[in-house]
């Protein structure tokens, strides 16, 4: 690594530890940059300013008022800083399948994003961000332009986003990956994140208890892209078939697809929910004319207690290797041992963060199991079974410490390895 290197990440570093003492005037992190849908088709605004935690925080900003979102032009920063420390442990036949693994402290994520609006009685929305070493950008690549999109409301129920937006698929990579009970998603390598197109959203029913959202994409009209690999589809239906608001009961399922085209090649690959080191499994590439996955997605809410699960499928259009079919499922278990429960946001089908209520903030007991299979037909990518049990302390509204490890079984290049994984994760999100 060059002193440049280092130097930057020195920066980095410090601006983590610093920021959240300076006067910064800035919104809640994109969970919270739109109002969460409820039952009633009122829009719920998490009432912060009377609570007062032990961890030392940057005060609650008053909500702008009715002359102020009144003006043609609105805008509002939001800033997301996460620091990594990876520890791992490897035996011998896992060294000689990826590789000696070193332990490592990055800058997970540094992030600008601006949220505003454009109009008066009309008004379109807009949102742009940046990002060193983002959830959403490829793990090889330090810097990227994450968001460039305007949305344009169709009535009160449905919008269209136009832009370098989210695919509309996999619940893990639609739902905001820093609020999530795990702190990395395992199922990469089914999905991309961000992709230019455009994209429908549709709420549907008196209480809100569906939507539907769709859209095209096509990666060679991204910012200095140097790939075309054509016109992706995805979408992606979810329903509340239980609800119990009272007690913060629910029952949430999904339906996605995503069609994947293909510049005449395709690989598929990821960690093992780390965003260092080497790829576990890795298919090479492909000679295929595209793909077709699907998912499916639950998530069951008993107040502070939840499951969440989701399995995706892909079958590769690729018949000089068997045209294989991959796949990958996890299941994840959450208590907040305080009684907070996440809430659910009608609007866009998942669930938000845990928003802490007493004084020593709210901790969360996180177990999951998953497992990614990228073996079949004349593919022999490699798979792997994990499991995960971890800790979050949610310490503030904006606050979050993170510490868990993780065990991993990898078949691959002919025999089964095993590596541990201690993650320590401190995350400030305003």
């Amino acid at each position: 690594m060059g002193d440049r290197t280092r130097v930057r990440n020195g920066l980095l570093a410090a601006a983590l530890a610093v920021l959240p003492v300076l006067p910064l005037h800035a919104q809640q992190t994109e969970s919270n940059a739109t109002p969460i849908g409820t039952a009633d088709g009122k829009e719920a605004v998490i009432d912060v300013h009377s609570r007062r935690f032990a961890m030392p925080d940057l005060p609650p900003l008053t909500p702008p008022s009715a002359e102020k979102q009144a003006r043609f032009f609105n805008i509002r920063p939001s800033i997301a800083l996460l620091g990594d420390w990876t520890n791992f442990g490897q035996d011998a036949a896992n060294v000689r399948q990826v590789g000696r693994l070193d332990d490592v402290f990055q800058v997970r994520s540094a992030r600008l994003t601006l949220f505003g609006s454009l109009g008066h009685s009309y008004k379109v929305g807009f949102q742009v961000g940046g990002e060193y070493k983002g959830f959403d950008t490829d793990p090889e690549r330090n810097w990227q332009l994450t968001d460039l999109s305007l949305t344009f409301p169709i009535g009160d129920r449905t919008r269209l986003t136009v832009g370098k937006t989210k695919e509309t698929f996999s619940y893990e990579m639609v739902g905001d990956a820093a609020n999530l009970p795990q702190s990395e998603r395992v199922l990469n390598a089914f999905f991309v994140s961000r992709n230019m197109g455009l994209r429908m959203m549709h709420v549907f029913g008196a209480t809100k208890r569906a939507t539907l959202s769709y859209g095209v994409y096509n990666d060679s009209l991204d910012i200095n892209s140097t790939t075309n690999r054509g016109w992706d589809v995805s979408a992606r239906a979810t329903g509340l078939v239980w609800d119990d608001p009272a007690t913060k009961r629910y029952l949430h399922l999904g339906l996605a697809w995503r069609h994947v085209a293909s510049d005449g090649q395709l690989r598929y690959r990821s960690r093992p929910e780390t965003n260092v080191g080497a790829n576990f499994v890795d298919t090479g590439t492909i000679a295929a004319e595209g793909a077709e996955h699907v998912g499916v997605e639950a998530l069951l809410s008993l107040g502070a207690v939840s499951v969440l699960s989701e399995y995706v499928t892909a079958r590769v259009d690729a018949p000089t290797r068997g045209n294989p079919h991959f796949n990958g499922w996890y299941i994840t278990g959450s208590w907040v041992l305080t009684g907070e429960a996440r809430p659910y946001d009608r609007n866009v089908g998942y669930a938000r963060r845990v928003i802490p209520t007493g004084y020593w903030g709210a901790p969360e007991l996180v177990a999951r199991i998953s497992r990614v299979d990228l073996d079949d037909g004349g593919v022999s990518g490699g798979h792997y079974f994990k499991t995960y049990a971890g800790l979050n302390w949610w310490a503030t509204t904006r606050w979050k410490y993170g510490l868990g490890w993780g065990h991993t079984w990898l078949d691959s290049k002919g025999e089964q390895g095993q590596a541990d994984a201690v993650l320590a994760r401190i995350q400030w999100v305003y």
